[in-house]
């Protein structure tokens, strides 16, 4: 089964992005490689469905790109799919965790970001 080639081109496709997503990068790709080159409908009902914590985030910056591309380029809604997504490291936040005879260790916990690209099928 041959896979489809879908050249990415930015400057015919609307994106989202949000900076600090509480989760890390790891976590949130198993989400995101999910939905990643499904229409956009599909990929809105998959992350509703779907039993993570961070799909609600995707899924708002999902309808964050479908409405730029819908008010800002004029796409149509029916023709649009998730051409690409990128999620990376933003910041940790540092704290730590009282240990006993006086001791601490170390807690980060990491923020990330994420940005969605759709764009139409010809």
């Amino acid at each position: 089964m041959a896979k489809e080639s879908l050249k990415f081109n930015e400057s015919r496709s609307a994106e989202a992005t949000v900076k600090a997503v509480k989760g890390s990068v790891q976590k949130i790709n198993l989400v995101c490689k999910l939905i990643s080159r499904m229409k956009v409908d599909q990929a809105v009902l998959q992350l509703k469905f779907l039993r993570k914590r961070v799909a609600k985030d995707v899924a708002d910056v999902l309808n964050s790109a479908i409405s730029n591309a819908q008010n800002n380029l004029g796409m149509d809604v029916d023709n649009l799919y998730v051409s690409k997504i990128m999620v990376g490291k933003a910041f940790a936040l540092r704290r730590f965790h009282a240990r006993g005879r006086g001791r601490a260790s170390k807690i980060t916990k990491p923020f990330s970001r994420i940005t969605i690209y759709v764009s139409e099928r010809e």
